[in-house]
């Protein structure tokens, strides 16, 4: 359930950073669901006003005999495919970028997680660890399901 505690629908709020500053802020939604017979989970995400078409998804695998997820971004319309490692590390999970060049890190991390709202942040760090600059940070918050009427 590392990723299935995602399962649903979630309002966000985006912040973008340049080189460490604050470039800009939007919302958006992120949806979660199972696949490949629930061994798996896939989202999709996009940001408020994105044209048609700007929208990334990820699919997250469980690989018990390494007990990692592995994890596959696209996003076609701005040409990004990134591959990543993910676990749980304490209170986060940690998503690991792979495939970059020596000295280069970058990890996505879902943290502060409750049934009803998360932070995911995105940083780099170009000396191998040592200092690490933020790209990106979501705030989530759960959309309320809907009753059913019988």
């Amino acid at each position: 359930m590392l990723y299935g505690q995602f399962v649903g629908s979630w309002d966000l709020e985006a912040v973008f950073y340049e080189d460490g500053k604050f470039r800009r802020k939007t919302g958006g939604e992120w949806h979660f669901g199972w696949i490949l017979g629930g061994r798996g989970v896939q989202d999709v995400l996009f940001r408020a006003g994105a044209p048609r078409g700007e929208f990334g998804t990820a699919i997250r695998c469980y690989d018990p005999a390494e007990d990692v997820w592995h994890i596959s971004w696209m996003q076609p319309s701005g040409r990004e495919f990134v591959h990543l490692i993910g676990r749980r590390r304490d209170e986060m999970i940690v998503q690991e970028v792979t495939g970059l060049e020596p000295g280069r890190r970058e990890r996505w991390c879902f943290t502060n997680i409750t049934p009803n709202s998360f932070h995911w942040f995105d940083e780099v760090s170009n000396d191998n660890g040592a200092t690490w600059i933020v790209q990106e940070e979501i705030n989530a918050r759960r959309r309320p399901t809907r009753a059913k009427v019988h």
